[in-house]
């Protein structure tokens, strides 16, 4: 079945939204993953700063989800799907995202 890409790209969008509003804080808050952020937003921040390359609201127009190109809808269910997977750092991520708003934290 032929599936247009503008169907295609809501679809992976769709997938994004559930995997940070649902599923990665829900797994955040048990105790088998030491993430740094439980939030459905810090997710999101992380993930659209990382596939833009720097704070996501210098690239996106706001609501954030509304704008993704299919590409970046792609690449955003990957490092969903990636940080999930064990297989994305997580620390490193969210280290990185906080350095692109000039927010570093401070060491313990």
């Amino acid at each position: 079945m032929w599936i247009d890409q503008k169907e295609e790209t809501r679809d992976l969008i769709d997938t994004y939204m559930h995997l940070t509003k649902k599923v990665l804080p829900q797994l955040a808050r048990g105790d088998e993953h030491n993430w740094p952020v439980s939030e459905d937003h810090c997710f999101q921040r992380i993930v659209l700063d990382t596939i833009c390359g720097g704070v996501w609201y210098d690239h996106l127009s706001r609501p954030a989800y509304k704008h993704l190109t299919n590409d970046q809808a792609q690449r955003a269910v990957h490092l969903c799907k990636s940080i999930l997977a064990g297989q994305a750092d997580l620390h490193e991520l969210n280290q990185q995202s906080l350095a692109w708003r000039g927010k570093t934290k401070k060491p313990k």
